[in-house]
């Protein structure tokens, strides 16, 4: 992050500065206090892809946000918190001018919250759809048939490649080190697979309250269902959460499931639409809201 924004005189006692891995336990007590359900761990994985601000004011760490570069143009922001106490006084504006130093010729992505949204539409950003937040104790799904042809099999040792490869179509920003590190994480990696190649898969990760399914990539919706019922019967009876674009033809499928939608963040982009090829495999559920 430019060197110039975060050395800059205080402002109303405010002073922004990078982030280090001392701060983590005040960013997530921070989250805490919102109810958010993010563990230390999840802070800890999150910023390890990441370059983080926070804002101090008398000693203290009032403010948080975090910003993911993916690629030469493409970035994502999220986990930008201002303690309820300190809102009103354009920190908020502040940290994201500093997170948005040095992107301009870039596409960044981010899902605002209904409170955010307006800062975030100051500073550039259009609406681009809409997230379902669904969660609950899983139950058992009901198989989802496949074609002829396809099959779902554990994600072998040596595949990272080919994930990433699809993620990053599906996704329009290239993620090689997060797919990496959630593929050696995650507590299961399904793959979808067409006569021996990969065509999508989907992770169920330790994340928040219990566990997450995400991201899950396929070719269609059909494939997503599949790999979906597949992860949510193997984590029966656990917490489950999932987050999916409305658009994705899962809400009320989800809904069927026991999975109730919970929160309905906006999805909000800045710069060029991101690109993904024409017929190639598309993202059905998000890593995380912060990290997309």
């Amino acid at each position: 992050m430019p060197d110039h924004t975060l050395n800059a005189p205080a402002v109303d006692g405010v002073a922004l500065r990078p982030m280090t891995p001392a701060d983590l336990p005040h960013a997530h007590a921070l989250s805490a206090d919102l109810r958010w359900p993010h563990r230390p761990a999840d802070w800890a994985q999150a910023f390890a892809h990441a370059e983080g601000i926070v804002a101090e004011g008398d000693g203290e760490i009032i403010a948080t946000g975090l910003r993911w570069r993916w690629g030469e143009r493409h970035a994502t922001i999220g986990l930008v918190i201002v303690t309820p106490a300190c809102r009103g006084r354009r920190i908020g504006h502040r940290l994201m001018s500093a997170l948005l130093d040095g992107l301009d010729d870039h596409t960044v992505l981010l899902h605002a919250t209904a409170e955010g949204r307006g800062l975030y539409e100051r500073l550039g950003f259009a609406r681009t759809g809409e997230l379902r937040q669904h969660q609950s104790v899983a139950q058992p799904a009901p198989l989802v048939a496949l074609r002829p042809g396809w099959r779902l099999r554990p994600a072998g040792v040596h595949e990272a490649q080919a994930l990433q490869a699809l993620d990053a179509a599906a996704r329009g920003m290239p993620r090689d080190a997060l797919i990496a590190d959630l593929l050696a994480t995650a507590d299961a990696c399904v793959v979808l697979d067409h006569d021996n190649e990969p065509r999508g898969f989907a992770m169920l990760r330790r994340f928040g309250r219990g566990h997450a399914i995400g991201p899950v990539v396929a070719p269609d919706v059909g494939g997503a269902k599949a790999l979906i019922a597949h992860l949510v019967s193997l984590n029966a009876g656990h917490f489950t959460r999932i987050d999916v674009d409305f658009d994705s033809g899962l809400v009320d499928w989800l809904e069927d499931l026991g999975l109730p939608r919970v929160d309905a963040p906006t999805t909000m982009v800045r710069g060029a639409p991101l690109a993904t090829p024409p017929g190639g495999p598309a993202l059905f559920a998000i890593v995380t809201q912060a990290i997309g």
